[in-house]
């Protein structure tokens, strides 16, 4: 191997390494604080009101957001692109991922990419957004908007449950076959648990449901 192919590989080895972290840290914890504090409309509308305020009005939230949340999401997606272009096809590189895995990785993480841009743009970019309980009921009212959102916070749910399974077995924290069922396992119950949570939220703000309005902390 020459001097440029090793230099090429390991190029290549970094940018995989870094587009496999940046799907967990930090688009995973993004996921997680995006459905904590959506999830306050389960509890009422202003309870959503006021962490959707809180959370807009902290001073740092620009910079948290184009260095832990626009950039990332910008590279692990449009490398994921061009991965699935190339047909560099992890299941070769690694044989424990099943091809249905594979292909759902994949699918689910095209639509996840279109859905939070599209989340984002709408959130943070429109004039008035929809940042709060109203703004999004108002739009989620509308059946071809509900489906969307109801489709995209599925597939990033799923996505990041595959992405948790396999960053596990590709960072070797689950070398064994054991462990590798563990992971599975985890990825599943991810995918499960931020599917159920983000359908609940969705839910939620279109027909009014506030399960926990009983929640009224000190």
């Amino acid at each position: 191997m020459s001097a440029a192919e090793a230099s090429t590989d390991r190029t290549s080895f970094f940018l995989r390494k870094l587009h496999s972290i940046s799907g967990i840290v930090p688009i995973g914890f993004f996921l997680l604080e995006h459905f904590w504090t959506n999830s306050a409309a389960l509890v009422s509308p202003e309870k959503f009101n006021q962490a959707a305020g809180d959370l807009g009005s902290a001073p740092w939230l620009i910079f948290a957001e184009i260095f832990g949340i626009w950039l990332p999401i910008l590279y692990h997606g449009f490398y994921g692109i061009y991965v699935w272009l190339k047909g560099k096809n992890n299941v070769s590189e690694y044989p424990w991922v099943g091809n249905w895995m594979y292909t759902m990785q994949r699918y689910t993480g095209l639509i996840a990419f279109v859905f939070i841009g599209w989340h984002v743009y709408t959130e943070r970019f429109l004039p008035r957004g929809n940042s709060t309980f109203a703004g999004v009921h108002a739009s989620l009212v509308n059946p071809w908007y509900f489906w969307f959102y109801v489709i995209g916070v599925t597939a990033a749910s799923v996505h990041l449950g595959t992405g948790v399974w396999n960053f596990l077995c590709k960072w070797g924290l689950a070398a064994t076959v054991r462990a590798q069922r563990a992971a599975g396992v985890l990825g599943v119950f991810v995918a499960i648990a931020f599917t159920v949570v983000g359908l609940a939220i969705a839910v939620s703000f279109r027909y009014g449901w506030h399960p926990f309005q009983f929640y009224r902390p000190s």
